[in-house]
């Protein structure tokens, strides 16, 4: 079993250490680079709020992007299974 690789990230300013898996280092970065992004956008002009309260904040939306693209794919997965058997069912009353 191969050992977690320890890659250091920055986030306003503030570096972390994180280990990551065999070939999840590009991964993370990308991660890192985008949850580096929305912490600035939230944080704006305001240089003096907490750094952990912008960090719940940005992972808190980012969560919520990511449960709202769920929600999304389950009702695109429910139609497509409809559409399915509706398919199926006019196959055999077709008698195909």
């Amino acid at each position: 079993m191969s050992a977690n690789e320890p890659v250091s990230i920055k986030l306003l300013d503030r570096e972390y250490t994180v280990g990551v898996g065999p070939g999840e280092r590009d991964s993370l970065m990308a991660a890192a680079r985008l949850l580096e992004t929305r912490m600035r956008e939230l944080r704006g002009g305001n240089r003096m709020a907490a750094v952990d309260r912008v960090a719940v904040l940005a992972a808190l939306n980012m969560a919520h992007e990511m449960q709202q693209a769920r929600d999304g794919e389950a009702g695109r997965d429910a139609e497509l299974a409809a559409a399915l058997q509706d398919l199926r069912r006019r196959l055999d009353n077709a008698g195909v």
